[in-house]
């Protein structure tokens, strides 16, 4: 395992990186990864646990450990600075950045979808906000719509990834399918929502969606080994994903747009995860107002769980416990939480269907037992290969 260039106060313990508990009488951080990664790969009939996890306490306290390979075929090891594919994981970033544009005057969170001039939509309500997109409320039909599609796969069948490298590329998937339900009427877990965010983006900053992210999110928080890489031309460092099925593996290359955008697809590191919450709660990327209304419960699944923008919000007897964001597509899994009482922060990256969820809920269960009896299940609004 390579020490991490972090400056966070660590000690190697059997390959590991060892941070204090953030409680007494529980187990160390090294311990929780270790038994929960035995215990993922304990269950039969699963493929072992791959990919990173680090834990965070105090703000300066890191636990570490990296597990299988990066690449399969060269016996390539993960490490700590191992880059992972995101998923979903990214529409934070996207929040973030509509955020700053409205903190800019270019935008307000009632901004009507109708009056950005972005493309022609025949069945959109002409209502739908930004407030509506960011909190997966808009009702707008979803290319991915996880209510009744479980393969994203299925999608790049007839369409090559390879051509998949804008978020207008998306458009023709559902600018000219109806609406889902009116704006506001209930929460529904919904991708095309971002891929509208991004291009809004687009139009009143006047940069590419990404190049944006990368100069007025990244930057700023320092996150270097982060960015939106192509599958065909990955840098140094970076995990391929895998699918296991009976007839062996493969990777996921084509099974997902060749590059990231508003709803997903970034690459990053589990430092660098830190290094985003560090900025983020440090309020170096938005205001203290903005970025309490960011992390606040905008919209609610359930009594146990809701959304503010861009993040998961999990709630025990009405109060915050934790929020996290998660990401999962074939052969990417990641969760990332910040725990409201103990400061604790938990990063899971995968390049392996659905491993984090579990691997995350077993550390939880063993470091912080009274969060982890709260919810162990996945939010709806995510793929249920997570849970496997």
């Amino acid at each position: 395992m390579n020490d991490m260039n972090s400056g966070n106060e660590t000690n190697t313990i059997y390959g590991l990186k060892a941070a204090a508990a953030p409680t007494a009488g529980v187990e160390t951080a090294v311990e929780a990864i270790a038994q929960a990664a035995a215990a993922y790969d304990g269950k039969e009939g699963r493929v072992p646990f791959s990919g990173v996890v680090r834990v965070t306490a105090g703000g300066d306290q890191a636990s570490e450990a990296a597990f299988g390979f990066a690449n399969r075929s060269e016996r390539l090891d993960n490490t700590a600075d191992t880059r992972f594919g995101i998923a979903s994981g990214c529409k934070i970033f996207t929040a973030v950045a509509i955020c700053q544009l409205i903190e800019q005057g270019k935008l307000s969170f009632g901004t009507k979808l109708s009056d950005c001039s972005i493309a022609e939509f025949p069945h959109f309500d002409p209502n739908i906000t930004v407030h509506h997109l960011l909190t997966h409320s808009s009702g707008v039909p979803d290319y991915f719509d996880e209510e009744v599609m479980d393969d994203f796969e299925e999608l790049w069948r007839e369409r090559p990834v390879y051509g998949m490298t804008e978020a207008e590329h998306f458009l023709p998937l559902f600018a000219g399918q109806p609406m889902k339900f009116k704006p506001g009427e209930r929460f529904s877990y919904n991708n095309s929502g971002y891929i509208l965010l991004g291009l809004i983006a687009e139009k009143v900053s006047g940069m590419k969606f990404r190049e944006y992210v990368e100069q007025h999110v990244f930057a700023p928080a320092n996150m270097q080994d982060s960015g939106y890489f192509r599958t065909d031309r990955l840098p140094e460092r970076t995990a391929l994903g895998y699918i296991d099925g009976e007839d062996g593996w493969r990777t996921n290359i084509f099974s997902l747009p060749v590059v990231g955008g508003p709803d997903g697809g970034a690459f990053t590191t589990a430092e660098d995860l830190d290094k985003f919450w560090n900025a983020l709660l440090g309020y170096r990327l938005l205001s203290s107002e903005m970025t309490e209304k960011l992390l606040t419960p905008q919209i609610f699944e359930d009594e146990e769980s809701a959304y503010g923008y861009g993040v998961w919000i999990r709630l025990n007897g009405g109060k915050v416990d934790c929020r996290h964001i998660m990401g999962f597509d074939p052969g990417v899994s990641m969760v990332s939480r910040v725990y409201a009482e103990s400061g604790l922060r938990l990063h899971v990256l995968a390049n392996i269907d659905g491993a984090a969820w579990p691997i995350a809920s077993g550390i939880e269960e063993r470091l912080l037992p009274e969060s982890g009896k709260k919810r162990s299940d996945l939010p709806r609004g995510e793929s249920n290969e997570a849970a496997k």
